[in-house]
């Protein structure tokens, strides 16, 4: 590696290695019989992208990749004038058709063909897909910046959603017996509800409990992403009875499972961001388990509501300037609030929203409880963002098909759930006779569907707070 001090240098191996690594797009008439790559500098790509450290050194190669080795534009103007002429000169189709063609072949950015070299190698798919986290971690902190860079990740978005479609993905059952590396990562991984320490692992694969990954052909025995299943009797309310400290001892009693519930779905590779693999993961799980245990009718999720806080504050907030005018609460309410804190206004309730305080007081539970409730209702059904729910679980759920069916009150009382829903929780209901019209309404029309009590929350909120 370069020493420090060395940047000139360390720019100059850097431009030299990359004008090696990505191969020139060859001209459109020997496209066909371009040679094949050197294996060897496309592993070469690999090593020095991996001897350089995470952070600024490799965001400096993504961008430079981007910027100087994405779409030839003199030739994409050149083609797209030729296309206008076919069609302006009315030539036969035949020769507009390969006008298109050509188009679409100079279309390809140069990186593209370095990625395809890239996934053919063995373990090149798994450095693709840690290229691709680098890139996502790099946009989101600005250090990768640029509508190249931007591009070049939707070329790779695109790239890694065919490799990792579901013809080349397999269902994985997690139990105790797993190899101790799955575990560790499937508990690693877990970012809905952290795991504590093995005790709590072992109950999230013991019975009553089911927990499945998908791996690829070409990374075996990898997670790449991860559902966690509760097998009950009844649509879960709370999230405390399913990740509880003690383990169960007893076996399955399987007139006793009527339910699934997806209480948690965590993506393992930051790399396969956008790439559609929880929505095949539910489905081929529903599968599984209706062969498992035929007898189970209901299947539904029990879902965070992550960002609920974070807009109930920002409400209180655009409130606040608006000289303490309070739209959210009944006059009732209100006063109830004002009483309890000894304060008539709304930076107090926002500073207990903020440090989670007021928790602690039973009475102010009791009187934000409806209130809350009927605020979250409406920012799962009626806050959107272009047309779909903002919260992104619920925009996740409803792509899928599933209805908006009961929003619960102190589902989650761990500090993470306080903090980022008030404590409540969701269940988005799978009626599998009906995912599909559902789907196609929502991806459609934008149309939610919901339950009565969702529904009924929701013309509460539009009766008690205006917005």
């Amino acid at each position: 590696r370069a020493p420090a001090g060395s940047s000139t240098a360390s720019v100059a191996g850097m431009e030299e290695l990359l004008s090696r690594s990505v191969p020139p797009l060859p001209p459109y008439e020997t496209k066909e019989k371009a040679p094949p790559p050197a294996e060897l500098r496309s592993a070469e790509f690999v090593r020095y992208y991996r001897a350089l450290e995470a952070g600024p050194p490799r965001a400096e190669l993504l961008t430079r990749l981007a910027r100087d080795f994405g779409v030839d534009h003199g030739r994409v103007a050149e083609f797209s004038a030729k296309v206008l002429q076919a069609r302006e000169q009315q030539r036969e189709l035949g020769a507009l058709l390969q006008a298109e063609d050509r188009l679409r072949y100079y279309l390809n950015p140069q990186y593209r063909g370095l990625f395809q070299h890239l996934g053919r190698l063995e373990g090149g798919l798994r450095f693709l897909v840690e290229l691709r986290g680098d890139l996502v971690e790099g946009l989101a902190t600005k250090a990768v910046d640029g509508p190249h860079a931007k591009e070049m990740n939707g070329v790779l978005k695109n790239m890694l959603s065919e490799w990792f479609s579901t013809g080349f993905l397999n269902l994985e059952r997690v139990t105790w017996q797993s190899p101790c590396e799955v575990l560790q990562k499937i508990s690693d991984s877990e970012a809905v509800h952290p795991v504590r320490n093995w005790v709590d692992m072992k109950r999230r694969v013991g019975s009553y409990r089911r927990c499945y990954f998908f791996s690829h052909c070409a990374i075996p025995g990898e997670p790449l992403i991860v559902l966690h299943v509760a097998l009950t009797s009844d649509i879960s309310s709370s999230i405390q009875a399913i990740v509880k400290e003690v383990p169960p001892l007893e076996t399955e009693d399987t007139d006793k499972i009527t339910t699934a519930i997806f209480y948690s779905i965590s993506l393992t590779q930051q790399g396969l961001q956008g790439v559609e693999l929880g929505t095949y993961l539910i489905k081929r799980v529903v599968k599984e388990l209706q062969k498992e245990l035929p007898q189970i009718k209901a299947f539904s999720t029990l879902s965070p509501i992550p960002g609920f806080t974070e807009w109930l504050v920002g409400l209180l907030s655009s409130q606040t300037k608006e000289l303490e005018r309070n739209e959210l609460f009944t006059e009732s309410e209100w006063q109830e609030i004002s009483e309890i804190t000894g304060d008539s206004t709304t930076e107090m309730l926002k500073k207990l929203l903020n440090n989670n305080e007021w928790v602690r007081s039973e009475k102010l539970v009791k009187v934000l409880h409806s209130p809350f409730m009927r605020l979250c209702a409406w920012y799962l059904y009626g806050e959107k963002h272009r047309g779909y729910a903002l919260n992104p679980v619920a925009n996740f759920h409803l792509q899928n098909g599933s209805v908006m069916w009961r929003i619960n009150w102190m589902a989650d009382t761990s500090p993470r759930g306080i903090a980022s829903s008030c404590g409540m929780m969701v269940n988005y209901r799978y009626f599998l006779e009906d995912t599909a019209s559902n789907s196609a309404a929502y991806l459609g029309t934008k149309q939610i569907k919901a339950s009565e009590q969702v529904l009924s929350l929701v013309s509460q909120f539009q009766q008690n707070s205006k917005l």
